[in-house]
């Protein structure tokens, strides 16, 4: 992954809001929790863990909120036109940005190193060899 360069662009559906990711990400997991089967309409949803301060955003946003198993809110940022999620964060910690890198032009990154409620994961779905797996939230 070194020879990776940011920052990396990306941007949702319809190019309304575009992103620079500054630095690599802390963590890149797979969620297999069944609301990120709904969000992604997949096994699961691929998140980067990064800094607010490493990611600059531009374009309008608007802002869904759910509470998770934990008791946190789970706050999502999204394109009001095309709908496509940029990112989930904590209120109570806007600090850590759970980026949904799927929407960068470089995603090379992309390749998790854990893979997270797994006791929700499509039975269907292999989890490689050697990756972290958890079965609920870390």
């Amino acid at each position: 992954m070194n020879d990776i360069q940011y920052p990396i662009k990306g941007a949702c559906q319809c190019g309304g809001v575009t992103y620079e990711l500054l630095a690599a990400p802390s963590l890149v997991v797979a969620c297999h929790c069944k609301e990120c089967q709904k969000l992604s309409t997949s096994a699961f949803s691929i998140t980067a863990m990064a800094d607010a301060d490493t990611v600059v955003f531009h374009g309008d946003m608007q802002e869904w909120q759910r509470m998770a198993d934990s008791g946190n809110v789970s706050a999502a940022k999204f394109c009001p036109t095309c709908g496509n999620r940029i990112y989930h964060y904590n209120p109570a910690d806007p600090q850590k940005l759970k980026l949904k890198a799927s929407n960068l032009e470089d995603t090379r990154l992309i390749q998790p190193t854990a893979h997270i409620w797994v006791s929700e994961k499509q039975d269907w779905f292999q989890i490689p060899p050697g990756v972290k797996v958890v079965d609920k939230q870390p």
